[in-house]
């Protein structure tokens, strides 16, 4: 299957060369969950804050839980300091 796969922020270098404008669309094999996503880009889970698959927000549970599917968009942000 094939999903748009979005890295923001102090993120972005972890997506695969061939990137661009913080996005790629990657191939996985079916069945994969965001959390595969993520542990197969070697994104530290200590640095995903925010993830959003179609729009809609993922808890944790989520996470691990929910199977991706063709057409997919997982967008990830890290926790962002500020005032």
């Amino acid at each position: 299957m094939q999903i748009t796969f979005k890295l923001y922020a102090g993120l972005a270098h972890y997506l695969p060369s061939g990137s661009k404008d913080n996005v790629i669309e990657v191939e996985l094999p079916d069945g994969q969950s965001i959390s595969t996503l993520i542990q197969r880009y070697n994104v530290p889970l200590d640095q995903v804050h925010l993830v959003l698959l179609n729009g809609v927000y993922q808890d944790a549970a989520a996470r691990v839980e929910a199977v991706l599917q063709d057409g997919d968009t997982v967008a990830i942000w890290p926790a962002v300091a500020g005032g």
